[in-house]
């Protein structure tokens, strides 16, 4: 087990952003017991897991300062008879990944002699340096990666392309990022993904230093990961920084319905050029 989350609570996204709240990172959620509360939804939507009708799962926020009494974790995915929980917190990703390193689950990056948190080079703030255990500095940026799907497509493609498939199996999907909402279809997902991603390629071609971008795969319905089609522009730029010496690697995990969140793997096929 690489962590677990307390005080949980389950419920149901009734509206994003919330009637009485209009940030988006505000959400009317329906608790169990019939109260109805203000979630904090770090995700935004993400992509239908926290958005009207999803089940969540919750942490309960300590104090009384704040306009939300609950943070959105955790999404509740069901496919027929099989149930995902799916970690959809940015934030956790961040977490799970230290504790991987910590306990020497990332893939060639074990007894690293030393690393320290959010650390700026260039004119990014990286989530992890430190020296490997040959004493040689590394850079890792983490991203987390709580979506995917049968298909790795446009929206408006997808329909047509599952229709096409003559076989599924539900943990047979390609988890994928980034996605997102973006106003039009040939702007990039996230501006702040592809900055980290084009300056640890600048930072591996004029130095040692490890450069290394890890995916945490937050749910275990997938059976392999890739750079998504849906924003070809954050795709071609990770070909050419792998192209260039970066490492991409990834860690999966599983989460259960009581906050409990175990190491899967950390060799999930990565579909880079193909």
């Amino acid at each position: 087990m690489l962590y677990e989350i307390e005080n949980l609570v389950r419920g149901t996204v009734v509206k994003r952003p919330s009637l009485y709240c209009k940030t988006p990172y505000v959400a009317d959620v329906k608790i169990d017991n019939g109260e109805d509360i203000l979630g904090h939804s770090p995700s935004l939507g993400c992509c239908g897991l926290a958005d009207r009708g999803a089940e969540v799962i919750m942490s309960k926020l300590p104090g009384d300062k704040t306009k939300t009494s609950h943070r959105i974790e955790l999404s509740i995915q069901r496919e027929g008879e099989y149930q995902t929980i799916v970690g959809i917190n940015p934030k956790l990703g961040e977490t799970l990944a230290e504790r991987a390193l910590v306990n020497n689950c990332i893939e060639n990056l074990d007894n690293v002699i030393e690393y320290s948190r959010e650390t700026k080079f260039l004119n990014s703030r990286f989530d992890f340096s430190g020296k490997d255990k040959d004493g040689t500095p590394f850079i890792m940026e983490i991203k987390n990666v709580p979506l995917a799907d049968y298909v790795d497509v446009p929206k408006k493609e997808k329909r047509k392309a599952l229709a096409a498939l003559e076989h599924k199996q539900y943990n047979e999907k390609i988890a994928y990022f980034p996605d997102g909402y973006r106003k039009n279809s040939t702007d990039v997902v996230s501006p702040r993904a592809l900055k980290h991603i084009q300056e640890l390629e600048e930072i591996r071609k004029t130095s040692n230093t490890r450069c290394i971008l890890c995916f945490i795969v937050q749910r275990s319905d997938a059976n392999r990961f890739q750079p998504s089609n849906i924003d070809l522009t954050y795709k071609q730029a990770v070909q050419s920084a792998v192209e260039s010496g970066v490492e991409i690697k990834t860690i999966q995990v599983e989460w259960t319905l009581a906050g409990k969140c175990n190491f899967v793997r950390n060799d999930l096929p990565i579909h880079i050029f193909d």
